[in-house]
């Protein structure tokens, strides 16, 4: 359980940089919406994958290059769902993309990113 609650923190950690550099990059910077939250979505899984290693699963004494592969393979997973929910949900619901966003951010996040995490990236 302590396991996952961290797991929940360093989300929480990555959605905020993901977040802040999606909004400041539409908001401020003008970028159309979707490119903005991919550039968010890199920027906070490069985030977690750190606070993920050293402080939620401890998993500093295993080589990086590996954990880095599996990573990225589920972070790739993760970065098509978000994208491809996000254009789908502002397109088809009318909702703003942060809306969306959050709502499509928070099935991925539990339904998807924890579980491999914990099962094959940092086992």
């Amino acid at each position: 359980m302590i396991t996952f609650l961290k797991a929940q923190a360093s989300s929480l950690i990555a959605t905020a940089v993901d977040f802040l550099t999606t909004i400041l990059l539409v908001e401020v910077f003008q970028v159309w919406y979707l490119p903005a939250s991919v550039t968010g979505t890199i920027t906070g899984g490069v985030a977690n994958f750190v606070v993920n290693r050293v402080w939620v699963f401890e998993a500093t004494d295993e080589r990086t290059t590996p954990q880095i592969l599996k990573y990225f393979l589920v972070w790739a997973g993760n970065l098509g769902l978000n994208a491809g929910g996000l254009y789908l949900m502002t397109t088809y619901s009318g909702f703003s993309y942060l809306v969306s966003k959050i709502l499509v951010s928070a099935v991925v996040g539990f339904s998807y990113n924890y579980v491999l995490q914990k099962k094959f990236v940092f086992r």
